[in-house]
């Protein structure tokens, strides 16, 4: 039996995660890095989620809270397992985690360009704001 599990990563697993993003996740970001997962795990060990079936890394999401507002980045699932659930799964961990942690609203980052990221995101609840714009500035420029 195919048995599907969601887990927290650990510092053991970056190097996977990293491979894997550059496989399943739509675009790079700036902290797409050793360093900066592993800032990541430190900083809020139960962040970083990992879907695994039958040990084997299938879905990733990060999780963030900051202690006022829920963030998620990187929903990712292996394309050869998109549309079995996986990434509904994953926002279901997502949710639960925030929920205990006294979250109210969750927000995702999702690339404008990324239409099939569009229609698992609207299946699962979210929706755009357009009355928000994203305003970022390079830290290390």
């Amino acid at each position: 039996m195919i048995t599907l599990q969601v887990r927290a990563g650990t510092p053991a697993d970056l190097d996977a995660v990293l491979a894997f993003w550059k496989d399943a996740a739509e675009g790079a970001s700036i902290s797409d890095d050793s360093d900066g997962v592993a800032r990541l795990v430190a900083r809020d060990p139960e962040s970083l989620l990992l879907a695994e079936r039958d040990g084997v890394l299938v879905g990733t999401v990060i999780a963030g809270f900051d202690g006022w507002r829920c963030h998620l980045y990187r929903l990712a699932v292996h394309p050869d397992c998109r549309r079995q659930g996986i990434g509904s799964m994953l926002l279901a961990a997502a949710e639960e985690r925030f929920r205990a942690l006294g979250g109210r609203r969750g927000d995702a980052m999702v690339l404008d360009r990324n239409e099939s990221a569009h229609h698992a995101w609207r299946a699962a609840g979210y929706a755009p704001e357009p009355q928000w714009s994203r305003w970022v500035k390079h830290l290390d420029d």
